[in-house]
């Protein structure tokens, strides 16, 4: 936990920030350690310094380079440092700011993020002895209970993302929801099968033909009475547990992070979990449309035709393009909240990580005003998104000579055509994120961590509580 303290127990570890070299003469080290720091910053931005039986940590804020980029530098020290402390069983470490910059902030929030562990399943839990992180001298406590709320929202997205379809069904999901709505303090209903049917959602139905677990459709609400906002902001999250393709199934090397397509669903959770923790007073729903996407005996196959909730028919033409469906009827169901805008996130296009890399955000939407505030907040926090166009010709490849519209397109600009299918459904201000790149990393990705990262419950933290504070 991030804490703040006046003044630092000398015996414990310490992390300085500099923005000036010349400053490290006010560090509490020897004369030599000061001159192996100076040379060894030469080339890099970070240097760590064993004094026998502590640590002291130097970090370089360099004021003549981009600060988004300072800023994910400073954070990936951050987990240099969780790393080395954790492997020393440190429990504590000070960090002292030198910047005049907030950095931190920055600083804890990386290595309070590379404190994650998700080792449920394993007898050998990884050790994690760190678990005080200490700010010295004034420090801004909104900002500490933000970042402490940040932190357990993350944690509680990539919970989810990590657990796999042996324990994480719909249903499953759906009491996960609920669990956190009381630790948190948000509202909570879920939908179950009887009431998906009496709604006739026809895309979420459809999806989940070919499983014999049902699915769940769960409503989430962080209701501030301070809210700034008569009408609320929503955030729409992919809940696919499990995707197998159906029946134009995945290779099986592309079945290996399926558990991971509930991405966008975990992101929404971990985003209101962290603006109900932190009280932050804008009115924010979340809807999750879950299931998994099975073969079956009775599952929908190419050439179906399903009618969605809003009354859309829709000609199948492949079962893997199952995410825009139950996503469909989710943002039709938007619409009885009379939105503010709508946000929707999911794992949804191969197509966005060719087009944007495996670390990028694609962005599409109808608000320029809304992509350019979560633009710039995914610089800030690291979490960046490339906008794809919204042209009305790709619009074409959706056409069905047999049904309003056809579930994909072609191969090629796959990301904008999903987005397009999308788009049918909104008549409000949207906004939609494809997380297919960054959701989940297979190896080590510094303070993301290895498995479900949690993009973009960061971004969407820092975007809300920027407008809380422009208010």
């Amino acid at each position: 936990m991030i804490k703040n303290v006046k003044k630092y127990n000398v015996g414990e570890s310490v992390a300085y920030i500099l923005a000036d070299l010349n400053k490290i003469e006010a560090l509490e080290i020897g004369d030599l350690e000061k001159k192996y720091a100076i040379e060894a910053l030469k080339d890099k931005n970070f240097v760590t310094i064993n004094l026998y039986g502590k640590y002291c940590f130097v970090v370089d804020f360099k004021t003549d380079k981009p600060i988004d980029e300072q800023r994910e530098k400073i954070r990936k020290a951050g987990c240099n440092i969780s790393d080395c402390l954790n492997a020393a069983k440190q429990k504590s470490v000070n960090i002292i700011d030198y910047s005049g910059a907030g950095m931190s902030y920055v600083l804890a929030e990386g290595i309070e993020l590379a404190n994650y562990r998700f080792d449920k399943y394993k007898a050998k839990k990884s050790e994690v002895s760190l678990s005080d992180v200490k700010i010295v001298g004034n420090a801004d406590k909104s900002e500490i209970l933000r970042l402490n709320s940040l932190v357990k929202g993350v944690f509680v997205a990539r919970d989810i993302i990590n657990e796999p379809l042996s324990y994480m069904t719909a249903e499953k999901l759906a009491d996960e929801v609920e669990s956190v709505g009381k630790a948190c303090g948000f509202k909570t209903e879920i939908l179950y099968k009887k009431q998906i049917e009496s709604l006739k959602m026809g895309g979420l139905l459809a999806v989940n033909r070919g499983s014999v677990e049902p699915p769940t459709f769960s409503i989430l609400k962080w209701e501030p009475e301070n809210a700034i906002n008569k009408h609320p902001y929503i955030l729409v999250g992919k809940g696919l547990v499990f995707d197998t393709g159906g029946y134009d199934l995945k290779p099986s090397s592309s079945m290996d992070t399926m558990k991971s397509d509930k991405s966008g669903g975990a992101a929404v959770v971990g985003t209101i979990a962290a603006l109900a923790l932190a009280k932050v007073p804008v009115k924010v729903y979340g809807l999750i449309p879950a299931t998994e996407n099975r073969i079956g005996a009775t599952a929908y196959v190419p050439e179906d035709i399903i009618t969605m909730y809003d009354g859309t028919t829709v000609e199948i033409a492949n079962t893997d393009a199952e995410g825009r469906l139950i996503l469909a009827d989710a943002l039709a169901y938007a619409k009885k909240y009379n939105p503010e805008l709508v946000i929707d996130i999911a794992t949804l296009t191969g197509a966005a990580i060719v087009a944007v890399g495996e670390k990028n955000t694609a962005v599409l939407g109808n608000s320029p005003e809304d992509i350019e505030k979560l633009k710039k907040c995914g610089f800030n926090v690291w979490e960046r998104l490339i906008e794809l166009p919204l042209w009305d010709d790709f619009a074409e490849q959706l056409e069905s000579p047999i049904a309003d519209l056809k579930n994909c397109g072609k191969r090629y600009g796959g990301t904008i055509t999903a987005a397009m299918f999308l788009k049918h459904f909104t008549d409000y201000k949207w906004v939609h994120l494809d997380i297919a790149g960054p959701a989940f990393t297979e190896k080590k990705d510094s303070y993301r961590g290895n498995g479900g990262t949690s993009v973009p419950t960061r971004l969407l933290f820092k975007y809300f509580t920027e407008m809380a504070t422009d208010k």
